[in-house]
């Protein structure tokens, strides 16, 4: 399987942040969740990535090409394959949704205006409003279907169903879905609404404080791991098993004990049956990787 977009080692130093290492992937008919706090280095990948900053060290690749340093006119054309959508709505206020779909043709050589105004049809945006009226979500589905009117071969998503309400963000994964039964596609997908990437996601990567903390399968997160509930005696029967490595142990320490990162759920249940034990999801899977300590 190739890589519609891989990062090797990359970093970016600032004086009050720093990228260090930075390494993921995009393997073809794949979704990646990308996902970290605010200001864990998310948005700075994308933008690396989109060679909207240059980077201080490491490689980014798009479809097998590197393009670290690369001309400006090669990184362009590369870039005619992207569909991006950042947090917010940048096109000018005062064009509307319809001057929007002819902009856009005038960026992308394989722009469809048809399937511009399938999409706007779709997310029920009017061509006549202007984007200064469009509300947030609105704005957003705007972004969208601009991202998904050249026929991308990657869509690097930023915060894309940010701002939407529950019903508008089941039907963006819908049409992400729809997008991903090419499987010469791809998606790159940062989040902080992790039920969104349960739902879609192949792969998890999260980053914090500017370094990769963990790159795993989505199923190993939500099939395989689980979230252990241990009162104190029962923490430190666990401790002291052998079952986790020296120093593997995550764990957090809430009001009704502690909580316990558990990597095999069945094989832990089987040694421990009577200790309450959880399906991992993402969210919790993240807070204890993150905030948990070790042991």
């Amino acid at each position: 399987m190739s890589d519609l977009l891989r990062i090797q080692n990359l970093e970016k130093h600032y004086d009050d942040f720093d990228l260090e290492g930075v390494s993921l992937s995009v393997p073809t008919g794949s979704v990646v969740g990308f996902i970290g706090s605010n200001g864990a280095g998310k948005t700075t990948t994308i933008k690396a990535v989109l060679g909207l900053i240059r980077p201080d060290g490491g490689s980014v690749s798009l479809f097998g090409e590197e393009v670290t340093g690369a001309p400006e006119k090669r990184l362009a054309q590369l870039k005619q394959r992207i569909g991006v959508v950042f947090d917010t709505c940048s096109f000018p206020e005062e064009l509307s949704v319809d001057m929007v779909g002819k902009l856009m043709d005038q960026c992308y050589k394989n722009w469809n205006p048809g399937a511009f105004r399938t999409f706007a049809h779709a997310f029920q945006l009017p061509l006549d409003k202007t984007v200064k009226e469009l509300s947030r979500g609105m704005g957003m589905k705007l972004s969208l279907a601009c991202a998904l009117a050249h026929n991308p071969d990657l869509l690097v998503l930023d915060e894309a169903t940010a701002g939407l309400d529950p019903m508008a963000r089941e039907e963006a994964l819908d049409t992400l879905r729809l997008f991903m039964n090419d499987e010469r596609r791809g998606i790159l997908m940062s989040s902080h609404i992790t039920s969104d990437l349960e739902k879609i996601a192949d792969y998890i990567v999260c980053i914090d404080g500017g370094r990769i903390v963990f790159s795993v399968e989505k199923d190993v997160i939500t099939e395989m791991a689980g979230v252990a509930q241990c009162r104190a005696a029962e923490f430190d029967a666990v401790a002291d098993s052998g079952f986790f490595a020296p120093g593997a142990m995550r764990y957090e320490r809430n009001t009704y004990g502690t909580s316990v990162l558990v990597p095999d759920r069945q094989a832990f249940a089987a040694r421990f049956p009577a200790i309450a034990l959880d399906r991992a999801d993402i969210e919790s899977y993240m807070s204890l990787m993150l905030k948990g300590g070790a042991r």
